[in-house]
């Protein structure tokens, strides 16, 4: 095997009438009077070979003829003009007269064609993965991914973070996701937790005296899946001592810049706007709000009072809301049943239905149509409703209104184009509820985790056990209506954090039993600290424009959490379970 020369996609006319040596994949061959053209890839690009049969050997075309897809080989020429260029490509106005030809390995015929518009299906995708990441696509989503990690390293690096790797092998504790767990074969009956972040280990690197920490952290949380979730995951994870939260958020603001710049050549504008969480729940019903569009929901509590109509005054009644979003010129494009299929996804968010109006030069019609008289002007109004509009409404509790609106509104705005694209809005949702009711454990649970600092006003609210009224120092930092990390200021005295321990429902025994290593360090002289951890894969995600995190991750698990291709996770032999003293049993 020969050396290298360069890669095939960096071929240019600079390197005409060099001589060059390529290894890589066929991509394509085609015989074309009496010459033989091959397209060879690899992970720069593709460049064109012609095997001409007056200026190379018999062996050469011989072997030339062999070739089929995704055989390796490697080619040595002359770099020459191509006689009919091809503008698509960074290479198309070259091509190698080929000399030498060797097969370096055969293929077999791939279960897909490796073409970034392949119309394999997911789990063929997954199955054979190393084939699916030849494709040009997948290459610039890898490359794009590690010019965004280098482009934080650097940041950080220049603002003095260390970079620490925190333990894997780490306590189960109950807050938060399943934890997947470890049996421990020297430890008979006992179980390793992967960690679902290192928070309390980057805290403890504080107590050490470290002041700043950095981590690009794989994290692992055992909970149902969708296109931005994997059950393994990264992320850029930050603490810093002796901060204010604006501080941190500064700091966060200038990596993501760096970032922006780096990766997309995109200077964004610091700083990022700031918004209430209860702003946001109120103006989007959402607490990552796509802020590249409109439609906002609009309280139509007050005027609904003056509503003759049963879905609106029982809600109100029982203390909930009525509001609505206008959804810009869908009166026409919305039929009867899209709006029934409306419903039906209004349904899944926990309404009992979707009342809905279109807006014509005459006024409104629709099913509640007759109900609205006295306030249609003034409902339009709010609204700032035009003909052709269709306004659609929920009455519930305040957290049913919400989720409804808020999932229909981001819903429609991409079915009707509403959204630019080529933006990238990025927001801070600030001031978070400490708790967050859930219906399934029946208690007020964390909304971030139990170590987040409560603003100084609401320490006596935790004490007094009003838990719905205390608020966090903690931050989201928002893209494009995904959630791209989040932070907060830590507790750092033990009596605050055993308060909220106690406010969650933990005992004395029960707290120490799973905290009380952090509960002991916070006896011996813990700074004031905070920080924040940003998902990895969603941010580049985001920034390769494509909607399924499984894209920039190179070997992901499917929608079940498992892996075609290596047939993880499997059954493991009994000598093997034995060794843990586990066995499995059935149901």
């Amino acid at each position: 095997m020969k050396k290298r020369t360069n890669y095939c996609g960096n071929i240019t006319e600079e390197y005409l009438n060099q001589t060059v040596t390529v290894q890589g994949w066929v991509a394509r061959r085609r015989n074309l009077g009496g010459l033989v053209f091959l397209d060879i890839r690899d992970r720069e690009g593709i460049v064109q070979v012609v095997v001409n049969p007056e200026l190379a050997s018999e062996n050469v075309v011989a072997t030339a003829e062999k070739l089929r897809s995704e055989f390796v080989v490697e080619i040595t020429g002359k770099v020459v003009e191509r006689t009919s260029k091809n503008d698509k490509l960074k290479t198309g106005g070259i091509e190698i007269e080929a000399n030498e030809v060797e097969i370096l390995s055969s293929s077999k015929t791939t279960p897909f064609e490796i073409t970034d518009d392949t119309t394999a299906s997911d789990d063929t995708r997954l199955r054979y993965r190393y084939l699916d990441l030849r494709r040009p696509e997948m290459l610039e989503n890898f490359k794009l991914r590690h010019k965004l990690t280098k482009a934080a390293r650097h940041f950080l690096d220049e603002q003095d973070f260390i970079d620490v790797e925190t333990p894997i092998l780490n306590k189960s504790t109950p807050e938060g996701a399943r934890d997947y767990l470890v049996p421990s074969r020297i430890h008979e009956g006992h179980f390793y937790a992967l960690p679902q972040s290192p928070q309390i280990f980057k805290q403890l690197l504080m107590n050490a005296g470290f002041d700043r920490y950095y981590q690009i952290a794989k994290c692992f949380r055992d909970e149902d899946l969708r296109g931005d979730r994997q059950p393994e995951f990264t992320q850029i994870d930050l603490e810093t001592s002796f901060l204010s939260a604006e501080e941190i958020q500064t700091l966060t603001e200038g990596m993501i810049a760096r970032v922006m710049k780096e990766v997309k050549g995109i200077d964004v504008t610091l700083p990022f706007p700031r918004m209430d969480y209860d702003v946001a729940m109120s103006r989007y019903g959402s607490d990552k709000p796509d802020t590249r569009f409109g439609m906002e929901l609009v309280d139509l509590s007050e005027i609904a009072k003056n509503v003759e109509f049963k879905v609106f005054s029982s809600a109100l009644e029982n203390g909930g809301q009525v509001k609505a979003i206008c959804v810009p010129q869908a009166a026409e494009k919305y039929s009867r049943k899209d709006i029934d299929k409306l419903t039906q996804i209004a349904t899944q968010y926990g309404a009992k239905g979707l009342a809905w109006v279109k807006v014509t030069d005459e006024g409104v019609t629709g099913p509640i149509a007759k109900f609205l008289g006295e306030i249609e002007s003034e409902l339009l109004e709010l609204c700032e409703a035009k003909s052709g509009d269709m306004l659609l409404f929920a009455a519930d509790t305040k957290e049913i209104v919400a989720a409804t609106l808020g999932g229909l509104r981001t819903r429609l705005g991409k079915e009707l184009g509403l959204i630019d694209e080529s933006k990238f809005n990025f927001l801070w949702v600030v001031n978070w509820p400490m708790f967050e009711w859930s219906e399934e454990e029946n208690r007020y649970m964390s909304a971030h985790h139990p170590f987040t600092l409560p603003f100084k006003e609401d320490i006596e609210k935790l004490e007094n056990n009003d838990l719905a009224n205390v608020y966090a120092e903690a931050y989201d930092i928002v893209l494009n209506g995904y959630e791209l990390g989040g932070g907060s200021l830590r507790i750092f005295t033990r009596e605050l954090q055993e308060k909220m321990f106690k406010a969650l429902g933990f005992t004395q025994e029960a707290a120490n039993e799973q905290f009380g290593f952090l509960l002991e360090a916070l006896d011996y002289g813990f700074p004031p600290h905070g920080g924040l951890a940003l998902g990895l894969d969603r941010f580049a995600m985001i920034l390769a424009n494509t909607d399924n995190i499984r894209e920039v991750i190179a070997f992901p698990k499917n929608a079940k959490a498992s892996d075609p291709m290596s047939d993880a996770p499997s059954v493991v032999s009994a000598e093997q379970l034995g060794e843990l003293r586990l066995r499995v049993v059935e149901e």
